[in-house]
């Protein structure tokens, strides 16, 4: 430990490994937890850290640690952080960091470097950006039910929906407008393809193509936020995640009745078909695993954690595929046993790979995520088929909190099981 670390600038780098973390994605308790550790190993102990979904208010004295000239005793400092892009690769730095600080491998400049050098790394380029949301909508056409048709007009509209995403909605726009016209631009060209022959399924296609503006990450650290007692980021988070399903919904709904206006009525699709071409469990892994993999990608993800990640969401599911095909189990029952084991898989993985469980788990669970079900529910609501609407909303509804279940049960394992030093989880 550093006996002569200068007080207030402890209390700095701490608040900007915070300010990293939670602006790239990591939960609240991870965040805590890191800015402790590093205010810890260098002095401070008295160091209180209050963390929200969007802010980080950092309080601390001078115990241990020197005050420089005419330096009060004591320190405050609030910051806001808005929601950016995620970026878990920073998390994954960020991470490291504490625990080379916590073994007394660099000194507070050192420190206070390599966090400028992380927050200031660049984001994947661009046409890595497109190319990971063309795949993997290409691969979530496949998981819910597209041939190969599908699976090639869900990865074009996936390429173009990004190319607009970064060049213009993230640009210019609001975060709700962003979502709206999101939605819309993917489910218009969606119709489009349909339209000239480009696809069959113009459900699979438009179910294949929103899957990359799903709020996951909102969605799933607001369930761990929640199991970690953390309830008013948690609800926020999940907050945040109800309004970005809000978003799609809109879009969907207003380019069926902008399309509807000009060919006189709403497109009449008769349900959710399983192309054959796609339906066998060895494509279906495979889909989920590219789908995964290309998610991983999207989320800033560290290239050799692409393959563990992709393997966890194709396993679980597998899992899920062979519990309703084959042991009678229902959607909900597969998504809740599913859920628990891609969370599971996502811990053991964390030791071997130095990283967050939330690296794996983020990606990994996109697969069961009710992608299907928002789509149906938006559509029959367009088309006045209340009915059929409120079934679809509230199986939606279902297999989210069959999610939030599995998440938490794993999350209650001890971590002894994964290994014997509480380093990550």
């Amino acid at each position: 430990m550093n006996q002569t670390s200068d007080f207030a600038e402890v209390l700095e780098v701490a608040s900007e490994a915070g300010h990293i973390l939670l602006e790239n994605g990591a939960e609240i308790s991870r965040v805590e937890d890191i800015m402790g550790r590093i205010s810890t190993h260098y002095g401070v102990d008295s160091g209180n850290f209050f963390v929200l979904s969007n802010g980080i208010f950092t309080t601390g004295h001078a115990n241990k640690v020197t005050k420089s000239g005419g330096q009060a005793s004591t320190y405050a400092n609030v910051e806001f952080i808005p929601i950016r892009a995620i970026q878990l690769s920073k998390v994954v730095a960020v991470n490291r960091l504490s625990y080379d600080i916590a073994a007394g491998k660099m000194t507070l400049d050192e420190a206070h470097a390599r966090l400028d050098a992380i927050r200031s790394a660049p984001a994947k380029p661009v046409w890595e950006q497109i190319l990971g949301s063309g795949f993997g909508a290409a691969g979530f056409c496949a998981v819910f039910g597209g041939g190969w048709s599908e699976c090639a007009a869900a990865l074009v509209v996936g390429l173009l929906l990004y190319a607009f995403v970064l060049g213009i909605s993230s640009r210019y726009l609001s975060n709700i407008v962003s979502g709206i016209c999101n939605a819309l631009v993917a489910t218009l060209l969606c119709i489009f393809s349909w339209r000239i022959g480009f696809g069959a399924s113009l459900a699979n296609i438009i179910i294949g193509a929103i899957m990359p503006l799903i709020p996951g990450v909102p969605f799933v650290n607001g369930v761990r936020d929640l199991a970690n007692s953390d309830y008013l980021a948690g609800f926020t988070r999940l907050t945040d995640a109800m309004l970005g399903f809000f978003c799609i919904a809109v879009g969907v709904s207003l380019a069926f009745v902008f399309d509807g206006s000009l060919h006189g009525g709403v497109i009449n699709l008769s349900g959710m078909t399983v192309s054959p071409q796609t339906a066998s469990m060895l494509c279906q892994v495979f889909a989920a695993f590219v789908g995964t993999a290309a998610f991983a990608l999207l989320f800033g993800v560290d290239r050799e954690h692409y393959i563990p990640a992709g393997v966890i969401g194709a396993i679980g599911w597998a899992l899920y595929l062979i519990l309703v095909r084959h042991a009678g189990a229902t959607p909900v029952i597969a998504t809740l046993a599913s859920s628990t084991l891609v969370c599971v898989l996502s811990r053991g993985a964390a030791i071997p790979f130095r990283s967050p469980a939330q690296v794996f788990l983020l990606c990994g669970i996109f697969p069961l995520v009710p992608g299907a079900g928002i789509f149906w529910f938006t559509y029959y609501l367009t088309g006045s088929q209340f009915e059929l609407s409120s079934q679809s909303g509230w199986m939606a509804i279902k297999i989210a909190i069959a999610i939030v279940l599995g998440i938490i049960l794993a999350m209650e394992l001890p971590q002894r099981l994964f290994s014997h030093h509480h380093r990550t989880h």
